[in-house]
């Protein structure tokens, strides 16, 4: 299921659905999600611990956010 409302400014988020990115995880979300950030745009990577570096995959997109797993 694909979820996008645009916004982050004209609707230009900087990720697409269902891409994969490279990804440095910074921190962890309160709901033990990790956080990495493109362009100041927030990606929560479920699984991920703070330091890691990997690869992701864009699974849903919102406005200020967008989710993503592991590849």
């Amino acid at each position: 299921m694909m979820s996008y409302r645009g916004g982050f400014g004209l609707g230009t988020e900087p990720v697409e659905m269902g891409k994969e990115y490279g990804a440095e995880v910074t921190e962890l979300s309160k709901r033990w999600n990790g956080i990495a950030r493109v362009q100041g745009y927030v990606k929560f990577v479920g699984g991920a611990e703070a330091g890691q570096k990997a690869r992701v995959r864009i699974t849903h997109i919102e406005e200020r956010f967008a989710k993503a797993e592991l590849v």
